[in-house]
This record gives C-alpha cells, structure tokens and sequence, in this order.
C-alpha cells in the first residue's frame, strides 16, 4: 500500500474488548507513530529526521537505524526485518528486558503478535493509523504488549501475500502483452 507522505498526523481511537479506549496518531510526512490510552504507557516510534520515506511502510522506513522507539520515555531495541519475500521476512521485534515481541503476517491482511513465540493477539491495520485488534482467550496480555502491538500495527502495516502470489505476479510482469 502506498502512502501520502505529504499527509498531517492522522489521528483514531478504538475501544479495544481489554483495555477501553486506545489512541493513535500516525504522521507519515515525519514519520511519527504515537500510542496512548486507558492504563496502557505511551509509545512514540520515530524515523530520524532528515530521511526520505518509502512509500511503502507507514513510519517510512524498515531500516531500523534510521528508527526509534520509546515506551513509557524509556529507549526500547526496535528490530524491523527487510520485507522481501516471505511473510516472516515482514516481521518487526521490539525487545524489552528479558521478553521479544514480533508482530509477523499471517495473512493478506492480517499479523499474530508474539511474546516470547507465544500468540498473543491478532491485529489489522491498511497503514492508514486504524488498527483492529482481537486478544487471544487466556494469553493474559499485559498493558504494555497491547500498547506494543497497536504501535507495530499503525508504524508497519500488516498482513503480507504469501510467497507463491508474489512469484506469480513476478512472473505476470515478464509476460508480453
């Protein structure tokens, strides 16, 4: 999906089945993704300044020097991978303490957020700052990885094609015609 990255901040709120109401803002000219709510701590993801965006990646970029992260004002390791081929190759790991979260596509249009491998919720989002979440039953989600998960959703998109399409359409386009 291409995004408009001479837009303003596109600001949404959704009242999330866990923990009430979650807002977002997504400003894709600088680059800025925020996160507040109800309980949850604020995340703020930042592409540095001065760097030009892809039209591809909400936040503008996968490169993840050119990315920062903060939950709660706390510096925080954010790994975003290349997106090439694969669905995993999509994935993005943020790194707190002793614990990795990974949002990675499971679907056209959807990602699974991991704690430690473990499924711990289900998110969608076109790259246009509004985001559908869905917990699953007896994860325990903790307020952070609610926060962490809408974050990755709004700066990264979800969902990818599985591989097999990604060939096909390669193929299609060497096709005369």
């Amino acid at each position: 999906m291409e995004h408009d990255q001479g837009a303003g901040p596109i600001t949404s709120s959704t009242k999330d089945a866990l923990f009430g109401d979650v807002h977002v803002s997504l400003d894709t000219r600088e680059g800025v993704v925020t996160v507040d709510g109800e309980g949850i701590p604020s995340i703020v993801i930042r592409r540095a300044g001065g760097t030009e965006a892809d039209d591809h990646t909400p936040v503008g970029t996968r490169d993840g020097s050119l990315l920062s992260l903060e939950i709660a004002g706390r510096a925080t390791l954010l790994r975003p991978a290349k997106g090439r081929l694969t669905r995993k190759s999509f994935r993005v790991d943020v790194i707190q303490d002793d614990t990795t979260y990974r949002l990675v596509p499971d679907s056209i249009p959807g990602s699974r957020l991991l704690r430690d491998g473990q499924h711990i919720g289900d998110f969608a989002s076109d790259g246009d700052g509004i985001v559908l979440a869905e917990w699953k039953e007896g994860a325990e989600v903790q307020l952070v990885e609610a926060a962490v998960g809408y974050a990755l959703a709004v700066a990264f998109g979800t969902g990818a094609q599985p591989m097999w399409m990604l060939v096909l359409d390669a193929l299609g386009d060497l096709l005369p015609g």
